[in-house]
């Protein structure tokens, strides 16, 4: 079960679609004082090197993250789309961790998050990881931040770990807030019944928190029931929903003996009132920078409320 290793997938399109909708999702939540409990169930190493020997092996950023820098970003001449806010956002948030302009570091969601996070609020994150090599790269890496209680690592399972956080803890004025983060490698496909399943306790424990839940778009029934069980439990909880997928295609037939994953799904429970509009506005342009022949294309649906 400990297999898979997200240092060979770093930057490719679903990091993009992922962390894009993770960026905006929690800028609106920061619109308000009170603090955050930040909770990634399945955190990764947390930083990857697009120059390393994980991501030669890979390659898959050179299709996600340089390709959109290369159009959005270019290094010399105008861009060759217009971006939006959410893309330019993103793009901000990689920036600031290659400071000598070439993509070299990639955040994951974990320092993705520890970014964002307000000292002035109090929001506190909480890691869990429990591949026994990325979770000890994880904790080293989160060391170096010098964050102190701030942010706290487990190498324990993020399904169980986060039943007793939910409901999260009441700030000073009473205020409880959580945006939690499930992106488990699938590998297995019991993940995808942990997944629905989790989310469902969850929003038992904690109705009114925000989880964005990401999953791989591919043939496999699991894969294509989670979205709609994660939208039964969201109305069965009364509660809002948005679901956004990205697909970037197949190679061209010569190049096509191992496509990878070419399209993943990002499912939102209480999300951003302004989310749908900014994901609509910005995967139209993913899909014209990263799309790459047939099987391309993308999606934004939403509940009434």
């Amino acid at each position: 079960m400990f297999s898979y290793r997200h240092a060979f997938h770093a930057g490719n399109h679903a990091d993009v679609l992922k962390h894009l909708v993770l960026i905006a999702t929690l800028r609106h939540l920061q619109l308000k004082e009170p603090s955050i409990t930040l909770i990634d169930t399945h955190a990764g190493a947390g930083l990857y090197r697009l120059d390393g020997e994980f991501a030669d092996k890979g390659g898959e950023a050179v299709d996600g993250v340089m390709k959109l820098f290369a159009a959005c970003r270019p290094a010399s001449g105008a861009p060759a789309v217009e971006t939006t806010p959410l893309i330019d956002d993103y793009l901000d948030m990689v920036a600031g961790f290659n400071p000598s302009g070439a993509l070299r570091v990639y955040p994951g969601s974990p320092f993705v998050v520890q970014r964002l996070m307000r000292a002035e609020s109090r929001d506190r994150l909480k890691l869990f990881e429990l591949h026994p090599t990325d979770g000890k790269t994880l904790s080293a890496n989160i060391g170096q931040l010098d964050a102190g209680r701030t942010v706290v690592v487990k190498r324990e399972d993020g399904f169980e770990g986060l039943k007793p956080l939910l409901p999260p803890p009441a700030d000073a004025q009473g205020s409880r807030r959580a945006l939690v983060l499930v992106d488990p490698s699938y590998e297995i496909k019991s993940d995808y019944g942990r997944v629905s399943a989790c989310i469902q306790d969850a929003l038992q424990r904690f109705a009114t928190g925000t989880y964005v839940v990401w999953y791989p778009v591919i043939p496999r029934t699991e894969a294509h029931d989670l979205p709609r069980k994660l939208r039964g439990h969201a109305q069965r909880a009364g509660r809002s929903w948005l679901h956004a997928t990205l697909a970037i295609g197949h190679p061209p037939l010569e190049l096509d003996e191992r496509p990878g994953l070419t399209a993943s799904g990002v499912f939102v429970i209480n999300p951003p009132h302004t989310l749908a509009a900014g994901l609509k506005a910005a995967l139209p342009v993913l899909v014209d920078v990263l799309g790459r022949g047939r099987g391309q294309g993308q999606a934004v649906e939403a509940s009434a409320s």
